[in-house]
């Protein structure tokens, strides 16, 4: 296959650790190569290294900084990729940006108004659910959100196999009155929607909890859920730690987490591990936010896999673009934009 380009210059301690990740992962058979500045690299012997002598900061603005920053390691990733040198592209950095640059670069398929990136949520004894709008797109529409629930609904039965997703929208309440205008109308547009098993609204509440595969909501909404999720856990996370931490619990507190934390990695590995997403961008796009160097070659095999996806189940050849996002607690696969399936495997989101 072709290689995986993948971004040295972003990312927590980049480039030093991503080139540590792509040198692991070179060893496991994986083609990879690197794109970023040889003045800032270094020990990426036996790597290929396509120069790009500038670099998309954390802190710039997405759209403005592709157009401007054309010789950077985010912009030049995703042309290897358009150019057909590279069967995807994996960063680390600007998630805003790789968003531009790949869809400015790759582009999307047509008919989809707008992407929206949908995280897996893992949920132990049953397949992951999706929440969708996560935070491409903060200000939304109704058919926007209407279009997102086919999105999550056809990614839910191809990846994971569930027969008949259930779409929830996110609201305030349970009954069809409750939520702002923009609820209000996606409500009345999914409902009138024969082709998608709409349950009706959802809260907060049943993010988790709930009887509910794909979780709708506009990307403000989304994100907002995304970071108070990430946020609980790793407070109840650090409160079960230092609970189990003190002189009265460290006996059992050891044997404990020695007990638990293999079955609860295991749990999370095997439902929210890096794998085949779909999208409308012609190629694949991997993001991996706060990237330590053992997990890179989870998100390269990430890549191939997408690249591999059976045509058979898209309307078009591989058409999708992939986000991961790795915490130390769980891992989030997130995607940018939706594909179309052929009738055989699942409703067309167009």
């Amino acid at each position: 296959m072709k290689p995986i380009v993948v971004d040295a210059m972003g990312g927590d301690n980049a480039p030093s650790v991503i080139v540590e990740g792509v040198h692991e992962a070179l060893s496991s058979g994986i083609p990879v190569e690197l794109v970023g500045d040889p003045a800032r690299i270094s020990n990426y012997d036996g790597i290929t290294l396509h120069a790009a002598l500038e670099v998309i900061e954390m802190d710039d603005e997405p759209g403005r900084a592709v157009r401007t920053k054309k010789d950077s390691s985010i912009v030049r990733a995703a042309e290897c990729v358009r150019d057909g040198h590279a069967s995807a592209m994996v960063s680390a950095g600007n998630t805003g940006a790789v968003a531009a640059a790949a869809l400015l670069r790759m582009k999307r398929l047509k008919g989809v108004n707008r992407p929206a990136i949908a995280t897996t949520l893992p949920v132990p004894g049953r397949a992951p659910k999706i929440l969708l709008d996560s935070g491409a797109m903060a200000d939304c529409q109704a058919d926007w959100l209407h279009q997102f629930a086919r999105m999550g609904s056809a990614f839910a039965q191809v990846r994971y196999e569930v027969a008949s997703p259930r779409i929830g929208l996110v609201s305030i309440g349970e009954e069809p009155e409750k939520g702002n205008q923009l609820v209000k109308e996606a409500h009345h547009l999914l409902a009138d929607d024969s082709t998608i098993n709409f349950i009706g609204n959802v809260e907060g509440r049943d993010v988790l909890d709930g009887d509910v595969d794909v979780l709708v909501a506009d990307g403000f909404t989304g994100n907002v859920i995304l970071k108070t999720l990430e946020g609980t856990v790793q407070f109840l996370v650090n409160q079960i730690i230092s609970a189990l931490s003190t002189d009265d619990a460290a006996e059992v507190g050891a044997q404990a987490l020695g007990h638990l934390a293999p079955i609860a990695a295991a749990a999370v590995r095997a439902q929210a591990a890096p794998s085949a997403l779909i999208a409308t961008i012609a190629a694949a796009a991997v993001l991996a936010d706060g990237a330590p160097a053992t997990l890179l070659p989870q998100w390269l095999l990430a890549a191939m896999r997408a690249d591999a996806a059976p045509s058979t189940l898209l309307a078009s050849p591989l058409q999708f673009s992939m986000f991961t996002k790795a915490h130390t607690t769980t891992i989030f696969t997130l995607l940018l934009s939706p594909v179309v399936f052929t009738a055989a495997s699942s409703p067309a989101i167009l």
